[in-house]
C-alpha cells in the first residue's frame, strides 16, 4: 500500500511544502514594502535572500516547481495587484 500514498500526507513533503510558501509569504511582503519605499535597504536584502532561496540547490530538492518562474510569478502578482488597487482607487474618488 506504500505506492498508492498520497504525497500530501508524507511529512516530508508537508514540511517542504511548508517551507516554499513560507518563503512565498515572505517574498511578497519583501516586494511590497520595496514597491512603498523603494530605498528600503532591509527589504531589498530580504527579497535578495528569498530569491537566492528560489535558485539554491535546496529548493530544487523540494520542489520541481522553477524558482526563476516563480520569481517572475510574484514580482508580476505585486506589480499588478498595486495598479489594480491604485486604479480602484481613483474610481471610488469620482
Amino acid at each position: 500500500m506504500a505506492g498508492n500514498k498520497n504525497l500530501a500526507e508524507d511529512p516530508y513533503e508537508r514540511l517542504a511544502n511548508a517551507i516554499i510558501l513560507q518563503a512565498v509569504a515572505d517574498y511578497r511582503v519583501a516586494l511590497k514594502k520595496i514597491k512603498a519605499h523603494p530605498k528600503d535597504r532591509k527589504a531589498i536584502d530580504e527579497a535578495l535572500e528569498i530569491e537566492r532561496f528560489f535558485r539554491s540547490g535546496w529548493y530544487s530538492q523540494l520542489t520541481s516547481v522553477d524558482g526563476e518562474y516563480l520569481i517572475k510569478r510574484l514580482q508580476d502578482e505585486i506589480r499588478q495587484s498595486e495598479s489594480i488597487r491604485g486604479r480602484k482607487n481613483k474610481s471610488n474618488r469620482r
